[in-house]
């Protein structure tokens, strides 16, 4: 492996020790990200709190720029904007004025091991303690019951209070997913959260899943994070949903038959989960989309606002 020191540079003269902060959040935009939970939160995080970049990765190295082109502005008889992808180092104030770090930036096409060797070496140069990450995934739940997660962590005692919801499943790999291994393989705290996103809001933002996120966030790692904004557009966005339900039959039906399951789930409790020996009872994800996809249409219009709308 080449040195995965090359792969970033600190963006400041301050001796590292004098940054340090015990907490590392992580945002690496996989490859899903239901109800785009991840970039709601992050957003949220640059937006309320006072931040400064401490160090950048090179991603020339690491992004297949043809797989993922960035937007480029044409005006009129010229080039004016590139949409400058960059993988960033962020240190922030908490509400309590505590720092922590928070990485985010286009998950790497490449590299991957070498990648997660530089983040844990700035790990050790930074002091950081614990990594954390949460991202949205789809589930057949109803977005009238509260938001549900599924925690992992590199020591179960991280995670006490949380109960599993899915036995042993594969799914494809993500960078997020493999750095958590890498830690715990290195003895490192880490905990992830994948928030329950409803099926057929998964294309969509959906600022519940986000809200939802940040809290697991901010109780694992003990930071105060600041929720009124992610929780005004949440409200807004109910309201929205609600509308949208309220207008077709259809849609109001399959959501009471996701209620249904849910709150039979719910007052069992006897199946380890959601998926386990009731899965034949629950729709699938195209017989969801089937019946909303007029819903999806008419939350895409230009006339929404796009607070609600699918994101391509």
């Amino acid at each position: 492996m080449r040195d995965p020191h090359e792969l970033y540079q600190l963006e400041t003269d301050t001796d590292p020790t004098e940054l340090r902060a015990s907490v590392l959040v992580v945002s690496l935009g996989g490859f899903i990200d239901a109800g785009h939970t991840q970039r709601l939160l992050t957003s949220h995080l640059l937006e309320s709190l006072e931040h400064t970049v401490v160090a950048s990765f090179d991603v020339d190295q690491l992004l297949d720029y043809r797989g993922r082109r960035p937007a480029m502005t044409f005006d009129k008889d010229r080039w004016s904007t590139y949409a400058d992808p960059s993988l960033l180092l962020y240190r922030v104030t908490d509400a309590d004025g505590d720092p922590f770090f928070l990485l985010t930036g286009p998950e790497p096409d490449y590299q991957w091991e070498r990648v997660i060797e530089a983040i844990h070496q700035l790990i050790r140069l930074l002091g950081i303690k614990l990594t954390v990450s949460a991202n949205g995934i789809p589930m057949a739940v109803p977005h009238t019951r509260p938001v549900g997660l599924t925690a992992h962590a590199t020591d179960p005692r991280l995670i006490a209070d949380h109960s599993a919801v899915f036995g042993t499943v594969q799914v494809p790999g993500s960078i997020d997913a493999l750095l958590h291994l890498r830690l715990g393989e290195s003895g490192e705290d880490a905990v992830g959260f994948a928030v329950h996103v409803p099926h057929y809001l998964a294309q969509a933002e959906y600022p519940d899943a986000a809200l939802t996120g940040l809290e697991a966030i901010a109780g694992v790692s003990g930071l105060q994070l600041p929720t009124t904004g992610l929780a005004a557009m949440a409200g807004l966005n109910r309201q929205e949903i609600a509308r949208e339900v309220a207008s077709s039959s259809e849609v109001a039906e399959v959501v009471a038959d996701l209620e249904r399951q849910y709150d039979t789930f719910m007052e069992g409790r006897q199946h380890p989960s959601l998926l386990a020996t009731d899965v034949s009872e629950l729709p699938s994800a195209d017989e969801i989309g089937a019946e909303f996809e007029q819903f999806l249409r008419e939350n895409s219009r230009p006339d929404n606002g796009g607070e609600s709308g699918p994101q391509d």
